[in-house]
């Protein structure tokens, strides 16, 4: 094996993902990139019996979040974190809603969580960001899949070129997602969400004492996004409704969030990882002198 293959590099600073994954609306994104993951019936079961995304959703979500900042900004960390992804996968196996035999590591299971990540991204970025152009597309994609090397897949187990992607993903999305367990309680407006069982202590006495308020809001939103952000091709294959009404809503949320987030402050417009990154690459470039703020931001930003 290659030192390549050992050690491959995140995508590069500069690149589309450089500039989107670490922006505050990728957290908008993530719930339709998670529903279409757990719509296979292979990651389906595996979350159903394996994950604690009912009993402790917001530390599964801080973990995976800050997982996938790595794969981006992590430098030699993306790496290991790919190969720490790996190890943690490896007991994870059992009997899928079809009565097949699974494991979290097959290859043409793990390839799929790591796939849904490009139509997601490619799709909500046309609302909150701005439609990419063909040559962005194309750029997402192979950084798209750099990041698939990151987590240990092979070039042989991921379509090599959006040409091949769109077949691969249409077979899938006909053959194999359904509304599987994992996706009805992820779009659930009734079930409801265990409080934060992190942070400050009184925090969590305030978010305990009006989380019977907060919570269908919550759930709400969660489902809103995840089911708003899917790819309507996606939402048909699943079975998720959507409304014109809600695509109208949708349309004027994400109207709002384009005005906003862009003329935010990097403290505020970048996550925490992302932000420390973009300093430091920008400091690189720019020894002794510009204010590493200013000069991150105006680094290869989506409008």
């Amino acid at each position: 094996m290659t030192q390549a293959h050992d050690h491959p590099a995140p995508p590069p600073p500069g690149g589309v993902l450089w500039s989107l994954t670490g922006d505050v609306r990728a957290l908008l994104m993530l719930p339709a990139a998670l529903v279409l993951q757990v719509a296979h019936p292979a990651v389906g079961a595996g979350v159903d019996e394996h994950s604690v995304f009912r009993t402790d959703p917001w530390g599964r979500a801080e973990r995976s979040l800050r997982s996938l900042q790595l794969w981006v900004y992590g430098g030699d960390a993306a790496a290991e974190e790919g190969r720490r992804l790996r190890r943690l996968h490896r007991t994870i196996q059992g009997t899928d809603t079809r009565g097949r035999r699974y494991h979290a590591l097959t290859p043409a299971t793990y390839a799929w969580v790591h796939a849904t990540g490009f139509p997601v991204y490619r799709y909500a970025a046309r609302y909150l960001v701005r439609p990419m152009t063909g040559a962005q597309e194309r750029a997402l994609y192979a950084e798209w899949l750099q990041v698939g090397r990151v987590l240990g897949i092979r070039d042989r187990d991921m379509p090599q070129t959006i040409e091949e992607f769109w077949p691969y993903y249409q077979k899938a999305l006909a053959d194999e997602v359904e509304m599987t367990a994992v996706v009805r309680d992820l779009l659930a407006t009734d079930v409801p969400l265990p409080p934060p069982a992190r942070g400050p202590l009184p925090v969590r006495l305030a978010l305990r004492a009006l989380w019977p308020l907060l919570w269908p809001r919550l759930a709400r939103a969660r489902a809103f996004l995840a089911a708003g952000f899917l790819p309507p091709e996606a939402r048909a294959a699943i079975g998720v409704d959507w409304s014109e009404a809600q695509e109208r809503r949708l349309r004027r949320v994400a109207r709002v969030v384009r005005a906003v987030v862009p003329v935010l402050p990097e403290r505020l417009r970048y996550l925490p990882l992302a932000r420390e990154a973009r300093r430091a690459h920008a400091s690189a470039r720019r020894p002794g002198g510009a204010d590493p703020d200013r000069t991150a931001e105006g680094a290869a930003r989506p409008r």
